[in-house]
């Protein structure tokens, strides 16, 4: 039985699932069949139910809860830190400084260039300032546009969060130290792996397992999963690759625990009580 993974080209998911790519977990009459794509492309993909398993951003989720559930492993949390708004150093009238005093008004007037409109990046931005104006680009060419100038500012995921000052930018706010700041310490839920709820329960549960048991494995075996994720890691070397998987998986991607289940349920919540997505019944397998 062939079962579809799809997440995104970036070293922390490679991380995730080196266990069951490389055949070091097995997995007995089911072949795994791996398939990359952006987040906002596998966002609107699950739409259709395209894949039996799929990471989303969890704003994607909160439509999706028809098809899909959260599985309990492969979650990617903020914890103190996230996708983070970020502007020129030079020529701009922007400033962390001003960021922090001003708090949202300093995106006033400002167009931000933004990785697609399911992502959580983006709902974190509206949370944060509800009126932002935007613009959607690929999420590999925002840090560019800003550093050219195409765009006054970038909300910028992935390695960017440890690259952007050496091209020249300078942060306005990071939403995962905002996030803390104002929920008492949660993490930002930012990105989880989601499955079909039509593959019955049993199905679920052991796909579920093998899930883990492959977060498991490259934490467990970390040298040999970073080697393989460094290939994901667009222009990391190899501390840096380490550093940002580090961000992205750890306990809280092995299990999600109370912590990080109320982390998701506060989220989603606030983000339903202000009317950007629908309430969310929100649903894990086992």
């Amino acid at each position: 039985m062939k079962i579809h993974i799809a997440h995104s080209p970036d070293s922390d998911d490679a991380f995730m699932f080196y266990g069951l790519a490389s055949g070091k977990v097995p997995t007995g009459e089911l072949e795994f069949v791996h398939v990359l794509s952006d987040i906002e492309t596998l966002n609107r993909a699950a739409f259709d139910g395209t894949y039996e398993i799929s990471a989303v951003s969890f704003h994607a989720y909160a439509h999706l809860t028809d098809k899909y559930i959260l599985l309990p492993h492969g979650a990617s949390m903020g914890d103190n830190y996230g996708p983070i708004v970020v502007v020129r150093k030079d020529g701009s009238r922007h400033s962390p400084e001003g960021a922090k005093a001003d708090g949202p008004t300093a995106l006033d007037g400002v167009t931000v260039a933004i990785p697609g409109t399911l992502t959580t990046a983006f709902l974190a931005l509206r949370l944060y300032k509800p009126d932002v104006q935007y613009v959607v680009m690929p999420f590999d060419e925002i840090l560019e546009a800003v550093r050219d100038g195409k765009v006054e500012a970038g909300l910028l995921i992935h390695e960017g969060q440890l690259t952007y000052e050496h091209e020249g930018l300078r942060k306005l706010v990071d939403f995962g130290e905002w996030w803390a700041e104002r929920t008492d310490g949660l993490p930002l839920p930012l990105g989880g792996n989601i499955i079909r709820r039509d593959l019955g329960p049993e199905l679920i549960s052991r796909l579920s397992r093998l899930l883990h048991d492959s977060i498991a494995y490259g934490l467990t075996h970390r040298s040999d999963a970073v080697t393989h994720a460094m290939q994901y890691g667009r222009g990391l070397d190899r501390n840096e690759t380490d550093t940002f998987i580090g961000m992205y998986v750890n306990g809280l991607t092995l299990d999600y625990g109370e912590r990080g289940r109320t982390a998701v349920l506060r989220l989603l919540g606030e983000a339903s009580e202000k009317g950007l997505i629908p309430a969310v019944d929100v649903v894990f397998a086992d």
